[in-house]
């Protein structure tokens, strides 16, 4: 092969590796659609919807799976916040557990937002294991910190450490759920059934409202 013919093909190689990456990026900022069985599930990815804010019947259903102890998730808490805040009439909001395996205390603090909202205290526990992370996420001991959260929330802490132990079928199915519509990182959301991994910033969220409502 003479130098010219190696300057063209190597040239070739470069913009179809070009090509080929782009299509990929381009595939993950427009969003990917979560597919069960070829179609959209959203009774899956809702569930049963026991920890959600707004109306169901809202033009924008978001659902987030998401990992108490993870970093990221820690990050996008205050802009997921800031979007239910300002968007109540138009956003589904639906919270759904998701513990890594790589996070020893992500799971026993889902059990711990879920034998919260056992006592109508989802929300207030939600935000003190995020406001906290750093407090419990690499503790020994978290049931303790988790009971002194629920004393903090005025719950009945003795009712609180026995559900912790019996709400672990309920998180479970989340993670299940989260298996089979393709999550595999947190935080993952899905906007009206596009599966956006990672964190969305505000105005990125706010885009993907404003394109959704041109649709409607």
């Amino acid at each position: 092969m003479n130098t010219n013919t190696k300057f063209f093909v190597g040239i070739g190689l470069s913009t179809i590796l070009i090509i080929v990456a782009g299509v990929f990026l381009l595939g993950r900022s427009s969003g990917q659609k979560s597919e069960v069985g070829g179609v959209t599930d959203q009774a899956v990815l809702s569930g049963d919807a026991r920890h959600a804010i707004g109306d169901p019947n809202a033009p924008f259903k978001i659902v987030e799976f998401a990992d108490f102890q993870c970093p990221a998730c820690r990050v996008a808490y205050p802009i997921v916040k800031k979007i239910i805040e300002e968007s109540t009439d138009k956003v589904f909001f639906v919270y759904r557990y998701y513990p890594l395996s790589s996070h020893k205390n992500g799971k026993i603090a889902s059990q711990a937002a879920e034998a919260a909202g056992l006592q109508e205290k989802f929300w207030e526990m939600h935000d003190l294991l995020y406001e906290k992370q750093s407090e419990w996420s690499e503790s020994n001991k978290p049931k303790e910190v988790f009971e002194g959260y629920a004393k903090d929330l005025e719950l009945d802490v003795q009712k609180f450490k026995d559900d912790m132990t019996n709400v672990i079928t309920s998180v479970n199915q989340d993670y299940a759920d989260g298996n089979k519509v393709g999550v595999s990182s947190t935080p993952t959301f899905f906007i009206n059934g596009q599966k956006y991994p990672g964190v969305l910033q505000q105005s990125q969220f706010q885009e993907l409202i404003d394109q959704e409502s041109k649709s409607l």
